[in-house]
């Protein structure tokens, strides 16, 4: 018998088991916004893309059953502050860790996913790097050399947001994150 008890229970527990923010779980296992870009899996094209959009481009590395994946959509991307200023400044392409669609690297080398992230030193998941606004001189750069910055694990939501304005601002260019983010204070709640 249905009691509002077990109805309420029951919609309690299906608002747990949902990301926010509008995300959805794919066959993949993976959290999907619609504001993710939709590639082709050509890193030169998307970071031309996002450059002609006046964005920056960040890889988002997932994997499927990731607790820390699954905050970062349900907690940090579920905040219109953090959500809209990454969707305003920046492209993002989310890739699986284990996956096997092919990716072109900017040497023109075409991997499955996993071979990608492998190639790039991606131990873990969410891992995001961030690319510059060209791709003039990073064929000829080692993978890793050919980022700007990376987010390795999850930030707590406040510092979370700072890494990527330290991407939008160029804090790199003068200092590493750590350093910047002692002199651009976060504010908390």
């Amino acid at each position: 018998m249905l009691t509002r008890r077990t109805l309420l229970g029951t919609a309690f527990a299906a608002t747990l088991a949902k990301p926010a923010a509008g995300a959805t779980l794919g066959e993949d296992g993976l959290y999907h916004l619609d504001w993710y870009l939709e590639s082709f899996l050509d890193l030169p094209e998307d970071l031309q893309t996002a450059t002609t959009n006046g964005k920056r481009l960040a890889i988002m590395w997932g994997l499927k059953g990731c607790p820390a994946c699954r905050r970062m959509h349900e907690v940090h991307l579920a905040d219109p502050a953090i959500e809209g200023y990454i969707k305003a400044n920046f492209e993002v392409l989310h890739l699986n860790h284990i996956g096997a669609r092919e990716v072109t690297d900017f040497d023109g080398s075409k991997l499955g996913e996993k071979q990608l992230g492998e190639r790039y030193g991606v131990r873990f998941t969410p891992t995001i790097q961030f690319l510059p606004e060209s791709a003039d001189g990073l064929k000829a750069r080692k993978p890793q050399e050919r980022e700007v910055a990376r987010m390795p694990g999850l930030l707590d939501p406040p510092q979370f947001l700072a890494m990527f304005r330290y991407v939008r601002e160029k804090g790199y260019e003068s200092a590493p994150f750590p350093d910047w983010l002692k002199r651009n204070p976060v504010k908390s709640g």
